[in-house]
């Protein structure tokens, strides 16, 4: 927590930051403009904030995109907010997201955590129903992660499984996991009141979108950086699930990193 709090303490990559929450994705190039200052300066900057967690690179051909990565907060609140007033604070910041809106224009969600497990358990974790159901508490998907092959998604409301055209991409066990992901359907408007047939047939039109886990050793623990692509910009699926997989994650992290998954060995 040292080196978030040491990043956090200088104005100019506080400045970063918040010019990666207006626009999240921007490439070193498009941050020196915005900030005025020399590619070197920014550069040393993005290094300092980047090891502390708090910027996750994006490599797309040639160039780098940078993602503000909220987990290291999350770490920080988790450690001295209880669990009562945690609530509150997360109700409050969650109306504030909403009446904030997220990052104009966004078309992925970034996500980095680093876990003390290691990268095989890290990717049991991903796939075996028992650990899916601790973390995505009752929910979450059922495969036998073979590329190509399909996912059901099963809901705590019902308790059944649901084919939705979810498909594995790659599974390379303990390295990455990568598999499209459920578009809006008609057995989730029961939670969403106010969509009429119009507003759910607006809602499948959009992409259907991907989701990629890879799993690296880092230290005494792994590196999981979650990438969620493939939206259209300003998509209602990316706003979803930019509230829904930092909650998951931090559960997923918990219960590698406490008694809690002790029996899967």
């Amino acid at each position: 927590m040292d080196a978030v709090f040491k990043a956090l303490a200088d104005p100019t990559r506080r400045a970063l930051l918040d010019g990666l929450h207006r626009r999240d994705g921007q490439t070193l190039r498009e941050l020196c403009a915005e900030l005025d200052m020399t590619r070197q300066a920014v550069t040393k900057h993005l290094a300092v904030l980047e090891g502390a967690g708090l910027v996750a690179t994006v490599r797309k051909g040639r160039e780098k995109h940078h993602h503000l990565n909220a987990a290291p907060i999350d770490d920080i609140a988790e450690r001295w907010i209880s669990s009562y007033v945690r609530g509150r604070v997360t109700a409050l910041a969650n109306l504030k997201h909403a009446l904030e809106g997220i990052t104009m224009g966004a078309t992925e969600f970034v996500y980095v955590t680093y876990i003390k497990t290691t990268p095989e358990k890290l990717y049991r974790a991903l796939t075996e129903p028992e650990f899916i159901a601790q973390y995505f508490e009752g929910t979450g998907p059922t495969s036998d992660w073979r590329p190509g092959s399909p996912i059901t998604w099963s809901t705590e409301a019902d308790g059944e499984s649901h084919d939705w055209g979810q498909r594995v991409l790659e599974a390379e066990p303990g390295k990455r996991l990568s598999y499209t992901w459920h578009n809006y359907e008609p057995e989730m408007a029961k939670y969403f009141p106010d969509w009429t047939g119009a507003r759910l047939a607006e809602l499948r039109a959009e992409p259907v979108s991907k989701v990629t886990f890879d799993i690296e050793p880092a230290g005494d623990g792994v590196k999981l950086t979650v990438v969620h692509d493939g939206f259209a910009p300003d998509a209602e699926m990316l706003k979803g699930i930019s509230q829904g997989w930092p909650g998951i994650l931090s559960n997923l992290k918990t219960v590698l990193e406490t008694g809690d998954a002790a029996s899967f060995g």
